[in-house]
């Protein structure tokens, strides 16, 4: 019979809730986490007072609640700098609970204790926690953070954190006047609107500009249902991601509220305002600027800002997914910008369009050294004589906007000024049968960025369409994936026979190699294959290793591997271009392993080492 546990004090649901905000704590189970709560003592240092003097009696693992401490080794050096959230006193746990490295308060200074027999019991039964507290030291190490964590809350926290309070709901099939009513009594400019016969579910939303101009300005009935005027194909994010990819979808489909949801069910609505106050001088919202200028000129001079901004995250911890997307919706708003601005000066177009991209910033991957990949998908009804004298103007326009903007013009040509790459739907859905149905490599190679291609702009659906049948096709044609498997395996990561670097020969770049050619793009080629074997329609590389990981078409641990490898590769190259950028260099992929640490480099290594078999294993599987 298992006794009821005694509910916590209200000092200790302080200690919960920060133990839900941190790793090794945040990743336990809730009973684990409220345990330790329980047990969880806390001390306070002034700033320049002894911590831990080297050789006591350790009795407890330091876990910081707020402040700085700097940890020393035997000589005096010093071995790491830590705030919020850093813990120390493992190593001397682990070993024969003495201190192994005396600690100092930099600042005044909270301090959880965490005793010495929870920490054991923790070590003992939790496989995650052992390996952070004895692998993960040298990590964390490697790249101590300074001070970070005040910096960089929009990347860590949770989207609940920014509910105010919960979602005011309605069943659809209520009167706009009852529903005026309802936001006016709860104070709300948003209002959810739920299916009458399962009222968990969410029907559609409206919100007071809804009210204004859809029924004001309308002079419609405000008897009338409520379904009338409501927004029914919503946009969401869930509760249990991050702040940062609640912002990139408020920003990428430019919504003004966001409802939050636990699995279906709604939780709330989080509207910009909450993630402005939330927010402290984020660069993201670089991307409100762009919307706000009127002419390419004014684009341009926010290429600094833009570059500002990926340093600026890359200093902040963020990892190579948030960056990557990050960087992508940036691009993407350029485009979106620099679209309005060609209409407003040709006028409106003369039949539907798409404008694509492809490559890196549909795969939410692009960093901040990229050319621009782009094509136009045309309506059926184009007629070359009547209406391509337009779209070459506005594909220039466009293309030649990006270049002034920081995105050079594509060296192969893979843009819509292309007439090539600037065609109606059906024939692009030609293009996409023969590539898929009558494949060569040779073919392949050019058309190979295709396969990542996204809408930003106009018809887009119809570039969902184009993915969808690829995604019906690709995993019934074998000599289309043995061609796609050949052609990723044309790029190998730099390692020789002896696992040392293989190094450039082009004789201005000899001493160091491509990260990008030898590393992420040939892991995103790998990942590109086996997602269209599968008739995965994701693009990211991340989810697509995702879907690998669930569907189990890799060895046992070979997708995490995987993922492990691609972030320590992709980050890099992030950290190689931002330190460019801060030394006033211009950025590169040319990566110089004798600029890096030994750590780095051995981990590099040992990520090359993980693709290096992945292609392997990829060549066996497609018997390419």
């Amino acid at each position: 019979m298992t006794m009821q546990q005694p509910e916590l004090e209200i000092e200790q649901l302080e200690i919960l809730s920060f133990l839900q905000r941190h790793s090794p704590f945040q990743e336990l189970s809730g009973e684990e986490q409220r345990h330790l709560a329980r047990q969880i003592d806390i001390s306070y240092f002034r700033a320049g007072t002894t911590i831990l003097e080297y050789n006591a009696p350790l009795t407890a693992l330091y876990v910081i609640r707020s402040g700085v401490v700097e940890t020393f080794r035997r000589n005096g050096d010093l071995y790491n700098r830590l705030s919020e959230g850093g813990i120390f006193g493992e190593q001397g746990l682990l070993r024969g609970k003495k201190v192994r490295f005396p600690a100092k308060a930099l600042a005044d200074t909270l301090i959880y204790l965490i005793p010495a027999q929870a920490f054991e019991q923790l070590f003992d039964q939790n496989e995650f926690f052992a390996d952070y507290v004895e692998v993960g030291d040298a990590e964390r190490r490697a790249e101590p953070r300074i001070g970070k964590a005040e910096n960089h809350q929009l990347m860590s926290a949770k989207v609940t954190e920014l509910i105010q309070r919960p979602a005011i709901m309605l069943p659809s099939n209520a009167s706009i006047k009852a529903a005026a009513l309802a936001m006016r009594a709860a104070g709300e400019s948003c209002l959810l609107l739920t299916h009458p016969a399962t009222p968990e579910l969410i029907a559609g939303l409206i919100t007071d500009r809804d009210l204004r101009n859809r029924v004001v300005a309308a002079a419609l009935d405000p008897e009338l249902p409520v379904s009338t005027i409501m927004t029914e194909q919503l946009v969401t994010v869930q509760a249990n991601q991050f702040v940062f990819e609640a912002m990139l979808l408020m920003l990428r489909h430019n919504l003004h509220h966001l409802p939050v949801l636990t699995q279906q069910t709604p939780i709330g609505v989080i509207a910009i305002a909450d993630m402005i106050r939330h927010e402290s001088n984020n660069s993201l919202f670089i991307v409100s600027s762009i919307y706000q200028q009127q002419t390419v000129a004014d684009l341009a001079q926010l290429q600094t800002a833009v570059q500002a901004c990926f340093v600026r995250m890359v200093n902040e911890d963020a990892n190579s997914q948030m960056i990557g997307s990050a960087m992508a919706t940036i691009g993407r708003s350029f485009k979106q910008r620099l679209l309005e601005l060609a209409e407003q000066r040709l006028g409106p177009p003369p039949i539907p369009y798409c404008f694509l991209a492809l490559g890196s910033m549909a795969r939410d991957e692009q960093l901040i050294v990229t050319d621009q990949d782009n094509a136009l998908i045309l309506d059926n009804r184009y007629d070359a004589n009547l209406h391509d004298a337009y779209f070459a103007e506005l594909a220039a326009f466009v293309c030649n906007g990006l270049a002034q903007c920081g995105y050079p013009l594509c060296s192969g040509h893979i843009m819509a000024t292309n007439p090539q790459w600037r065609q109606p739907l059906r024939v692009w859905q030609h293009y996409f049968n023969d590539w898929l149905t009558q494949p060569t490599p040779e073919k392949l190679l050019q058309s190979n960025i295709f396969f990542d291609l996204d809408g930003v702009w106009g018809k887009t659906e119809w570039a969902t369409q184009l993915n969808q049948q690829i995604v019906n096709t690709a995993p019934r044609s074998k000599l289309f994936l043995a061609s796609m498997t050949r052609n990723a395996l044309l790029r190998t990561p730099p390692l020789g026979f002896f696992q040392d670097f293989v190094m450039e020969e082009d004789g201005r770049q000899n001493d160091s190699l491509n990260i990008k050619r030898r590393g992420t793009a040939p892991m995103a080629d790998l990942l590109r294959v086996y997602a269209l074997s599968l008739g995965i329609d994701a693009r990211s590389s991340y989810q697509r290793l995702t879907e690998l990981t669930k569907r189990q078409l890799l060895p046992k641990g070979r997708a995490e591997d995987l993922r492990d490898a691609y972030e320590v590769i992709a980050m890099t190259r992030i950290r190689h271009q931002a330190a460019a950028l801060q030394h006033k260099h211009v950025p590169d992929n040319n990566v110089r392993p004798a600029h890096l640490s030994e750590f780095e480099r051995k981990h590099l290594k040992a990520a090359f080492l993980v693709l290096a078999n992945a292609q392997k294993f990829l060549k066996f599987h497609f018997q390419a």
